[in-house]
């Protein structure tokens, strides 16, 4: 398989616009992500995708926690920065949105659809990628009406 003409067919494939967020010993740091999803509900465990090739990889890693923060409409500025595409580096995409923390330490947006707060339980290492599996600690939903979804090369709001 061409790597092109997957990346094509995957671009077909529509997915919820997370920014994965982490703090720690390791710092503070994070990226856009639409390859999550729910693995289980026993324990409550998500997986994230991360390129190993990521600014953020070496602090999720050694922090050992993140934050799925799925992201509303409206988002699409914090999804461009926290995915490089603004100039803004490291701890300087937070300055987009606002942030808290819950259970873990890692970065809650305020107004996400949705953040899951996690732990991460298990990594395995696959092509350019790690796959994080998550134990979720928290959770925290909003009242917020739209998601954001990403679909063939650009953002798209559903609800």
């Amino acid at each position: 398989m061409d790597r092109t003409e997957f990346r094509n067919a995957m671009a077909r494939l529509g997915a919820a616009v997370n920014i994965v967020t982490t703090d720690g010993p390791a710092g503070r740091a994070g990226f856009t992500a639409s390859a999550v999803c729910s693995v289980t509900d026993e324990p409550p465990t998500l997986l994230v995708c991360m390129n190993r090739g990521s600014s953020a990889a070496m602090a999720v890693q050694g922090n050992g926690v993140l934050c799925v923060n799925t992201l509303s409409a409206g988002h699409e500025p914090i999804s461009n920065a926290f995915a490089g595409l603004t100039g803004l580096e490291g701890v300087a995409r937070f300055a987009q949105g606002e942030w808290d923390v819950l259970e873990t330490g890692a970065p809650a947006l305020r107004d996400a659809a949705v953040s899951f707060d996690c732990r991460i339980s298990e990594v395995l290492e696959k092509g350019t990628h790690s796959v994080l599996f998550a134990e979720v600690a928290a959770v925290r939903v909003s009242q917020v009406v739209g998601g954001l979804i990403y679909y063939s090369r650009s953002y798209h709001v559903v609800g």
